[in-house]
């Protein structure tokens, strides 16, 4: 099976409620789609958000990269080589992570498709079911009060709430929060880099004085403050997390030795791909540290195959944030994984089982070869 072309789509899903952050707002679910064709006619399917305030990747961006460096390298080759192909992808340009991870999804969803398997079980195995949280945008209390009301009725019993844009304000929020719904949810705190250390540590000692109880605090520094991490983590019981510190399996080993934060959270478009979010849990699983499975705000395209890594290595990822498609108002890919709510289902088709995605908007000039 060999690799005959590479072409691109978009596809565009409305959200069920802005998305916000302290760094961004978005009303839409945005994926670059890579469609990989075989000469024998199989397609793999990956895909990829714009999240330049993140990791710096646009879509025009990704289609430059691909098909002026990576894609040339990559026509005729044998997907049964599925390591020398992901080298190659991690190899021939530095940083563009979400471009390689799209490329690396459609090439994974190939190399099941070759061996008649999901690709859970080529990645060693595991559970068909499991959970997610829910994001909650960072807003006026009262929104946030009945994003958190919708969400409980809909089954979900973790809440990721994102704050980070004003302290005093943020803490209100967590104490209305936790006392409305504490007790029906574990609340988990996504502060986007929106805090200082020592803001940090104010804060969660305060919460915690109060007996606010989380289950994680997801980077709450900037993104390059190591040493503020190592800070908060040695000042508060609650644990921390690392999420735009921790893109690099160096970064992680770097995180860890210095026990600067207690979990990684892995997202695909920001180690390039599956692979190097392989090489990532098993990194943590030498340091006995825990691993969230994440997603920036991809659709189910993406989301499938983490969804595919978090069965594989549930040893390692004990937590699962891969709510994206359930925060848009309708899934367009049909066969493989469902996504119902806080459940989440792998089937047994081939790969990541996609058999149609509908809406896709082909973007004729990008096929490579031309």
């Amino acid at each position: 099976m060999k690799i005959k072309t590479i072409r691109f789509a978009k596809l565009k899903v409305p959200l069920v409620t802005p998305f916000k952050t302290a760094l961004r707002e978005v009303s839409f679910i945005e994926d670059l789609v890579i469609i990989i064709e075989t000469h024998c006619g199989q397609l793999g399917y990956g895909s990829a958000a714009s999240t330049p305030v993140i990791t710096g990747d646009t879509h025009q961006g990704m289609m430059s990269v691909i098909s002026q460096f990576i894609a040339p390298k990559l026509i005729d080759k044998e997907i049964e080589n599925i390591n020398q192909i992901c080298h190659i992808i991690q190899s021939t340009v530095v940083g563009n992570y979400s471009a390689k991870a799209a490329l690396e999804l459609a090439v994974y969803d190939l190399w099941g498709k070759l061996y008649q398997a999901p690709l859970y079980k080529l990645l060693g195995g595991g559970s068909k079911n499991l959970r997610t949280d829910i994001t909650i945008s960072v807003d006026a209390i009262d929104k946030m009060l009945a994003d958190c009301q919708l969400a409980v009725q809909q089954g979900f019993d973790i809440l990721k709430v994102k704050i980070g844009n004003d302290l005093q304000q943020d803490i209100a929020r967590i104490n209305a929060i936790y006392q409305d719904y504490g007790q029906q949810a574990q609340i988990r705190l996504d502060v986007n880099q929106g805090w200082s250390a020592k803001q940090t540590v104010f804060a969660l000692q305060q919460l915690e004085n109060n007996n606010v109880q989380l289950e994680l605090v997801e980077q709450p520094v900037k993104s390059d403050d190591f040493k503020g991490l190592k800070y908060i983590t040695e000042r508060v019981n609650t644990p921390i997390m690392a999420d735009e510190s921790a893109f690099s399996p160096q970064q992680v080993i770097q995180l860890l030795e210095q026990n600067a934060v207690d979990i990684i959270n892995i997202k695909l478009m920001k180690t390039g791909g599956l692979s190097r979010a392989i090489e990532i849990a098993n990194i943590t699983a030498q340091y006995q540290a825990q691993c969230m499975i994440g997603c920036m705000l991809e659709g189910s395209i993406a989301v499938a195959g983490a969804a595919h890594l978090a069965s594989a290595k549930a040893q390692q990822i004990t937590k699962i944030d891969l709510d994206g498609p359930a925060l848009g108002q309708y899934d367009p890919a049909q066969g493989g994984v469902e996504f119902k709510g806080p459940a989440i289902t792998l089937g047994d088709a081939p790969g990541l089982g996609i058999t149609k995605i509908d809406g896709l908007q082909d973007i004729t000039d990008g096929v490579w070869p031309i």
